[in-house]
């Protein structure tokens, strides 16, 4: 992991603002939520309540954005991380299960959420 990734990690679990270059880490207090940043998009959020991942590319399926996601996914819930095969994104879990990566997507200790499963669709 990177160093800034340790960074943007430890400002998570102390539920605090961080900046630095191109990674940003937002605490609210009011909803107990971290948003982290890459070049101003938001590309996760944490829910420390339901200890909930919110990710996104923000529509950049880049190499830092992968990075970054990854090295949330292993500090919240590991065994899950972003992969990538023929340019396309997916979710592995730990058991090599892999479903698409979808901007918004959810994950928890459950796994990841398919847009099918996802908790917002009505």
């Amino acid at each position: 992991m990177r160093k800034i990734e340790t960074a943007m990690i430890g400002a998570i679990t102390s539920k605090s603002d961080w900046t630095n270059t191109n990674t940003s880490v937002e605490y609210s207090t009011s909803e107990n939520l971290s948003e982290i940043r890459l070049h101003g998009h938001l590309i996760a959020w944490y829910d420390h309540t339901k200890q909930s991942l919110g990710i996104s590319s923000c529509g950049y399926e880049t190499v830092t954005t992968k990075s970054r996601l990854n090295a949330l996914l292993y500090e919240t819930f590991t065994g899950n991380k972003v992969v990538q095969k023929d340019y396309v994104w997916y979710v592995q879990d730990f058991q090599g299960k892999k479903i698409n990566f979808y901007d918004g997507q959810i994950v928890t200790k459950h796994g990841a959420s398919s847009i099918a499963t996802h908790p917002n669709v009505a």
